[in-house]
């Protein structure tokens, strides 16, 4: 879940990082006001979007009104901070490193529009409690800034690492951090994103969650509330059904180089029901329905769960629903999976039911999806 920036800094303040003085403005600001305007959404890369302006006394009725139109939303949440007057603006994030497998440092000595992937980022894994953390921290620093500065930059990065634990995120960042003529850094603006799996400790903030739920479209409200998450992906040529946030990113890379990008995305909720395949066929097939949709791809893995269980539960679910576009199918299936029951069986029991290909391996699948979806 990612949050608002008013309620990302709030976070932060609870943690005792300094950020500008504001405030969330649901209404008009008055006449007096001033500072900056910030729209408060989900999305990223809100100042090429004039969503975050400058405004003068006398100036932000005006500039509130323009950015709420831009958004189409006459009442869409405002956030009014104060101007600070930086002589610095640094890039610092924290994020986990899922291959690595630990959290890793990100720094630039000068903040702005996609920095992250600028070349000369300073980086570096970190392990907030283990002894040598800070100094490792600093030396990494030290090669972009002096010495001093170095110093406070890694003590507020190991602080951040630790509230990155606490709070279960998957990302901090601070863009830009800002340093003031007394020397004191300030986290201008920040971007954080929780783990979903984390929903059961971490509240979620009231701001970010209506503005999660704003965004669902009705297919994916439906989804949520029959015990699975699905991400509508409008201009897709496939809709994709499968289990499994690994499996799925993993499917949509496969079919995105492959030409034929996926209209969907499916994923298992945190606590939601074992058995969830009728419903995604169901809003799969309902995806499948619009014209630039040209098949239908189901895959899936198998350890120790029977091949025939899955198949004859797939068959089923597909003879009350008979797909109207190719579908097409990959179950991956360990030995023990496929005892009793070969694979060939498998593929003749599905064809059976209008099933159009049946593969073992993700590539064979997706090409064979390319050439359904190319006719």
């Amino acid at each position: 879940m990612r949050l608002t920036e008013h309620d990302g800094k709030g976070v932060l303040q609870r943690h005792g990082v300094a950020i500008p003085r504001g405030r969330l403005l649901r209404g008009a600001p008055g006449p007096g006001d001033a500072g900056v305007l910030k729209a408060q959404i989900l999305e990223g890369g809100r100042g090429l979007r004039g969503l975050v302006r400058r405004s003068n006394p006398g100036e932000a009725p005006e500039v509130a009104a323009a950015i709420r139109a831009a958004l189409g939303d006459a009442a869409a949440p405002l956030l009014l901070e104060e101007a600070l007057p930086l002589t610095r603006e640094i890039y610092l994030a924290l994020r986990i490193d899922g291959t690595a497998q630990c959290i890793e440092m990100l720094c630039a000595p000068a903040g702005g529009v996609a920095v992250e992937h600028a070349s000369g980022l300073l980086r570096c894994g970190i392990e907030p409690e283990a002894p040598g953390a800070l100094e490792t921290l600093f030396a990494t620093l030290r090669a972009g800034f002096a010495p001093e500065l170095a110093a406070r930059l890694a003590r507020l990065a190991l602080r951040l690492a630790r509230i990155l634990q606490a709070e279960d995120l998957e990302l901090l960042e601070v863009n830009p951090l800002g340093l003031l003529p007394d020397g004191r850094l300030v986290a201008c603006d920040a971007k954080l994103v929780r783990d979903d799996a984390a929903g059961f400790r971490q509240a979620a903030p009231d701001l970010s969650a209506a503005l999660e739920e704003a965004a669902l479209t009705p297919l994916e409200r439906r989804a949520r509330a029959q015990g699975f998450q699905l991400v509508d992906l409008p201009g897709g040529t496939v809709a994709m059904i499968t289990a499994g946030a690994g499996l799925g990113m993993l499917m949509l890379d496969l079919l995105a180089d492959a030409g034929c990008p996926a209209a969907c995305f499916m994923d298992n909720a945190n606590g939601g029901p074992a058995e969830t395949m009728p419903e995604r066929l169901a809003l799969a097939f309902e995806i499948a329905a619009r014209p630039e949709v040209k098949a239908v791809m189901f895959f899936t893995t198998l350890a120790s769960r029977g091949l025939r269980g899955r198949v004859e539960a797939l068959a089923a679910a597909l003879r009350a629903t008979p797909p109207t576009k190719p579908f097409l199918a990959g179950i991956a299936a360990g030995h023990v999976a496929l005892r009793g029951y070969p694979l060939d069986q498998a593929r003749a029991d599905l064809a059976a039911v209008g099933v159009t290909a049946l593969h073992d391996n993700p590539q064979d699948l997706v090409r064979a999806v390319a050439a359904a979806v190319r006719g």
